[in-house]
């Protein structure tokens, strides 16, 4: 007798085909049968009307640290999410030295937008190197099934220190972060994963290691993947970073190199194209390079006491590290606003923000409730004020605690439909578990599901249940998972087509010590199994008597 059977389901198999209504059973953890009468079942579900997919694979997350607190990865499970790989942009906090624990949480601090009293008070270091991370992981048990990345700034930290975010690395520290990778490649991570984007910064404005890493650094790392014989190479590429690189890499390494984050800036609005095109004409040479793009419009909610999507601007750096009374002295200065002012002015591949004034609102105030759910642009003009001016004027006047949001990135859906249907595009870039405090995208699979799908049609429900399943579980190696296919994990999501989506954010305070995150509920979402158990229905998340999902540590070639 089967455990559950899901009867009348309308079958997306994760491959992209054509939707078909059939029965699904589920036993021992994995789908048992599909087709009409597949037998008993001592659970039944009728689902007439609703869709069954694979359960959501989010392979960009930075889960890392709330994991070791949260193993149910609030909120993605509830969001259909199944599998989530952790670790992208080498933002890692394994391995690290004892010593070494305050210089990593202060830079996820910075880098991650993460609350630094949270991730003290949170952070369970039962552990130094990667294998013990990952061993730890898997004793304590986690809500969705996790692979691990082997992250860049991490294993530099580990061996250089604070040189890390100073210099090159020597041949002999190289050769160190070789048989870091390897080590943790026997151990089961899924890949190594860097950064070389200028908007990563550590505290005080200081790069992320991975960015002092020269050519001959990453040459090295990635060729640990050859002789581990698996993994995927993940990079998020800052401009300077050319395309024909990482084809030599995918060449020398012999393995997929997924490149993040292409997302569409309508100032410079065929540069994301141009990424495309080269990684296809890539391809067509034999490389194997994909390129990580979003379904959603980038927004942050943030005040100029932690200004993330500015802060990756050059014109910016004399603030970084700046506190108090100089920080309050650097935002009046004329000088300072007139360089960020000749920066917007020049087009860029790519940056957070742009200057799109109308795309930046005020949220809060304290003294101008008139001003709220308005546009920097249309007030500046009323005020005869340069933007720039009026924006930096107003946080100086309320002590930098307004509260805007920022349309930064992906706002032209013609353009971002484009993205998604590229033969080179993954959908991915949820982020979740990082900038807290800023945005919360851990529901993008239910947005492309529902907002790109059932509202915009540029995608069919069988080419988006492929992109957030079968394609992701193909590039990352990701064994028995990512298809409708009797043997498979029986990792599901059950929705309803006419009305899934993701809800509107919300702010909570949930995070240890109280610290403050937005997330999001789901939409449309009847039921997602993890390995077979329900772990979420139409109501929402479900709190099964045992922890259903697994460290994954072994994944195809």
């Amino acid at each position: 007798m089967h455990d559950l059977l899901i009867r009348n389901a309308t079958l997306l198999s994760g491959l992209g085909g054509e939707p078909r209504v059939a029965d699904l059973a589920v036993a021992g953890g994995r789908i048992a049968a599909i087709g009409a009468g597949p037998g008993a079942a001592r659970e039944v579900l009728e689902a007439g009307g609703l869709a069954l997919m694979p359960g959501i694979i989010d392979n960009h997350t930075h889960y890392d640290a709330q994991i070791t607190w949260d193993p149910g990865l609030s909120p993605s499970p509830a969001l259909g999410v199944t599998t989530a790989v952790i670790g992208n942009c080498g933002f890692t906090i394994a391995p690290c030295r004892p010593a070494d624990r305050e210089r990593v949480m202060r830079n996820l601090t910075q880098v991650e937008g993460m609350s630094l009293e949270a991730l003290r008070s949170g952070i369970r270091w039962d552990f130094e190197s990667v294998p013990q991370y990952l061993d730890m992981l898997e004793r304590r048990g986690m809500a969705a099934n996790v692979a691990a990345f082997v992250g860049h700034s991490a294993l530099r930290t580990y061996v250089m220190g604070g040189a890390a975010t100073e210099r090159a690395a020597s041949d002999a520290e190289i050769a160190q972060m070789r048989e870091l990778v390897l080590e943790g490649m026997r151990a089961g991570a899924v890949g190594f994963s860097t950064s070389t984007s200028p908007a990563h910064n550590g505290e005080g404005g200081v790069p992320m290691p991975s960015r002092l890493a020269d050519e001959r650094e990453l040459r090295a790392l990635t060729g640990c993947l050859k002789q581990a014989g698996r993994g995927v190479f993940m990079l998020t590429k800052g401009g300077q970073t050319p395309m024909a690189f990482l084809e030599e890499l995918s060449a020398a390494s012999t393995r997929p190199v997924v490149i993040a984050a292409l997302l569409h800036n309508s100032t410079n609005p065929r540069a994301v194209f141009d990424d495309l095109d080269r990684i296809r004409a890539a391809n067509s040479r034999g490389a194997r390079l994909i390129g990580a793009v979003s379904c959603c419009p980038l927004s942050f909610d943030f005040t100029l006491r932690s200004p993330y999507p500015i802060e990756g601007l050059d014109a910016w750096r004399p603030a970084l590290g700046l506190k108090g009374e100089a920080f309050r002295a650097k935002l009046a200065e004329r000088g300072f606003r007139d360089a960020i002012r000749g920066e917007l002015a020049r087009p860029a591949h790519f940056r957070l923000f742009n200057g799109e004034w109308h795309k930046l609102t005020v949220v809060e105030t304290a003294n101008h409730p008139d001003y709220e759910q308005r546009d920097i642009g249309s007030l500046a003009a009323e005020a005869r004020k340069d933007p720039l001016d009026f924006w930096f004027d107003l946080a100086l006047e309320e002590d930098l605690a307004t509260v805007f949001v920022a349309l930064t990135l992906n706002s032209d859906e013609r353009a971002v439909g484009e993205m998604l249907r590229h033969p080179a595009s993954m959908v991915s870039l949820s982020d979740a578990g990082a900038h807290l405090t800023f945005f919360n995208d851990a529901g993008f699979g239910l947005h492309l599901l529902g907002h790109w799908v059932r509202e915009l049609g540029a995608l069919t429900l069988g080419e988006a249940a492929r992109q957030l399943t079968g394609l992701p579980a193909s590039v990352f190696g990701i064994r028995g998972r990512g298809r409708l296919e009797p043997g498979y994990a029986a990792d599901l999501l059950l929705f309803d087509p006419a009305r899934v989506g993701r809800g509107p954010k919300q702010r909570v305070f949930d995070l240890p010590s109280g610290a403050p995150r937005l997330t999001a509920a789901g939409i449309g979402v009847h039921g997602v199994w993890v390995n077979g158990v329900r772990i979420a229905d139409e109501r929402g998340p479900i709190q099964p008597a045992r922890l259903p999902g697994r460290l994954l540590r072994e994944f195809d070639a």
